[in-house]
């Protein structure tokens, strides 16, 4: 996907502020912390389509709206992805900002996870 200027500058400028893991480190990540949280930010539609088998769902659009309400504990793991590793990187920074402490974002997103085998589901 081509993205705009603006947009890679976010991220960029998220990505300097966050934990980035790639899909090896998440899985000893899962492996270590089994509480830990596998996060898709990515939209409804995307979710649906299909999502690792353990993720949990909050899009990036509603995130900072319910993330302390779903999962209100600041010391909390979780690992945030999205389609490539730039939404889930901003989102990552946001969750940060608002006293998130142990947030990390899966370089490679979704297609990482795809490329590596990971188990996956739809939607019901």
């Amino acid at each position: 996907m081509d993205h705009s200027p603006g947009f890679l500058k976010l991220v960029n400028d998220a990505r300097a502020n966050v934990r980035e893991l790639t899909v090896e480190q998440l899985r000893a990540r899962l492996t270590a912390n089994p509480r830990a949280l596998l996060l898709d930010v990515r939209e409804d539609s995307e979710w649906q389509a299909g999502h690792a088998e353990q993720a949990q769902h909050l899009g990036k659009g509603i995130l900072e709206r319910d993330l302390e309400l779903r999962f209100p504990d600041p010391d909390a793991e979780i690992i945030l992805y999205c389609g490539g590793g730039f939404r889930s990187a901003l989102s990552c920074d946001a969750a940060q900002r608002m006293g998130y402490r142990n947030v990390a974002s899966l370089v490679g997103g979704y297609k990482g996870l795809v490329a590596a085998n990971w188990p996956m589901k739809k939607a019901a």
